[in-house]
């Protein structure tokens, strides 16, 4: 008997809800027509609109058997999970102290749990602890995992799957990446649950702020006393977030296995950094292509023409970058643990917009002035660190931070210098990595193979620049320079 399969029942089910979707808009045009005439479905309208409330039925008939099928399969799941679980013996301690200890999980840290896969793979002795993370022991000294299985992956055999990185490790990476990465913790994250891979989210579609356009369409009207009240209706667009697959294999000798503290610091001082880098560097300029689609390939991102030919950033260039910046986005900040350029207001938190440059583009910022008045002083746009009111690690432009990542452009090219406000790049991402160990990918070597994935997806929630209320020049979040003559 063919086995069913899990994805199978979950594409059907979108197919399905795409269908009743579409009733369901077929049935709005039709009061939306009634509504603006000012009437009454007329008899046509009306029969249109009986024949779409019985298509309707079986589709969620349809829709119902569905989730009926996803609902048994994974408690099939996790019967046979339940089955399979491994029994703690009383050790003439009793069977409370007995399961007293079994709770402690990995006291030993990461390193203990992943000489636990290592040697699961050679030997073919699984620790429990590592097909029931999240669970705990019932009254019969069973480990029951909880929560149920999609049946996508085993976690007891790595060809099918691997093993999970428990909740306290995969924290520590994933808290880590976040707070080694000065792009990511600025940005809008949104989690998405362990059984779903993709995340959609209604945006309101609001891309000028002229009367009857703004929040998408919202207007509000002066009116006498007994007038009849105006409408307006918003308008939303739809956003999809696929998770995408960012993975890293590790190699570990036989010797720094049984070395479990140097162990732990190695993959703890390595691994978080390469992720963090690998993310940040897809939200400047990822494709979207298996990966998440990058601000400098939004439609959103403004690139505005230098105002000098010379391969320099001026003064002019900044002041029109600064004139063509969506300011609501100065007041966007987020929460931290540092205490980076932080002001009195706002302890606890730093802005979410900021300037991202090459370091090739430092040199230019110690020259951009503005001359004052007749017989004052030069005013400098630029404080670097240590020389400016707030007494933060980066320098300061215009009030903002200055921050060099190694995800600009060199200087002279679009992207090397770019003001952002990353609050309004959503970031969405499963949460824990999962870990995998073979120990025939490098056996003559001696090393076992550890691979990390982690899955993520990003992208702007503005579809394009912003129209100003009297119109002029738009506005956006996300401002960079382009390339220009003879830059």
């Amino acid at each position: 008997m063919k086995p069913v399969s899990i994805d199978a029942i979950r594409q059907r089910k979108v197919e399905i809800e795409a269908k009743i979707a579409g009733v369901i808009a077929a049935q709005q045009t039709l009061l939306d027509t009634a509504e603006q005439a000012k009437r009454d479905l007329n008899a046509d309208e009306q029969s249109a609109f009986l024949a779409n409330t019985e298509k309707m039925k079986p589709l969620k008939m349809q829709l119902s058997n569905q989730d009926f099928m996803l609902a048994e399969i994974a408690a099939q799941l996790e019967r046979e999970r339940n089955a399979g679980g491994v029994v703690i013996t009383d050790d003439g301690r009793g069977g409370a102290d007995a399961k007293k200890d079994a709770r402690k999980l990995w006291a030993k840290g990461f390193a203990q749990q992943l000489q636990a896969v290592a040697r699961a793979e050679r030997t073919g002795q699984v620790d429990p602890r590592l097909t029931g993370i999240f669970g705990d022991f019932n009254d019969h000294g069973v480990f029951e995992a909880a929560g149920g299985s999609d049946g996508a992956m085993n976690e007891a055999v790595p060809s099918e799957g691997g093993f999970l990185v428990g909740a306290d490790t995969s924290e520590r990476i994933y808290q880590r990446t976040y707070l080694t990465g000065e792009i990511t913790r600025r940005c809008q994250r949104q989690p998405i649950s362990a059984n779903s891979n993709r995340l959609k989210l209604r945006i309101v579609d609001e891309d000028s702020r002229a009367d009857g356009s703004r929040m998408g369409g919202v207007l509000a009207f002066w009116a006498n006393e007994a007038d009849t009240f105006m409408y307006s209706r918003p308008k939303f667009r739809e956003i999809e977030l696929f998770l995408n697959k960012l993975t890293a294999l590790v190699f570990a000798t036989d010797e720094l296995l049984a070395d479990a503290a140097a162990l732990e610091a190695w993959i703890m001082n390595n691994m978080p950094t390469e992720l963090a880098f690998r993310v940040e560097d897809a939200i400047f300029q990822g494709t979207g292509a298996g990966m998440p689609a990058g601000l400098f390939n939004s439609q959103a991102f403004l690139s505005l023409s230098p105002g000098s030919t010379a391969t320099v950033v001026t003064t002019t260039d900044v002041l029109a970058m600064w004139a063509r910046f969506w300011h609501p986005g100065l007041k966007n900040h987020i929460a931290s643990q540092s205490s980076e350029n932080l002001t009195a207001g706002n302890a606890g938190q730093v802005p979410a917009a900021a300037w991202f440059i090459d370091q090739t583009v430092i040199p230019q910022l110690f020259q951009m002035q503005m001359a004052g008045t007749a017989g004052s002083a030069v005013i400098l746009l630029y404080h670097p660190p240590g020389n400016n009111p707030l007494y933060g690690p980066y320098g300061e432009l215009l009030g903002l931070p200055v921050i060099p990542t190694e995800h600009n452009a060199v200087l002279g090219t679009v992207g090397d210098i770019v003001l952002a406000d990353m609050s309004q790049m959503l970031l969405a991402d499963k949460g824990a990595p999962e870990v995998a160990a073979s120990m025939h990918v490098r056996f003559v070597q001696g090393e076992m193979a550890f691979r990390f994935t982690y899955r993520v997806d990003a992208q702007t929630t503005w579809k394009k620049p912003l129209t100003p209320k009297n119109g002029g020049s738009t506005l956006s979040p996300f401002v960079g320079l382009a390339s220009g003559a003879n830059r």
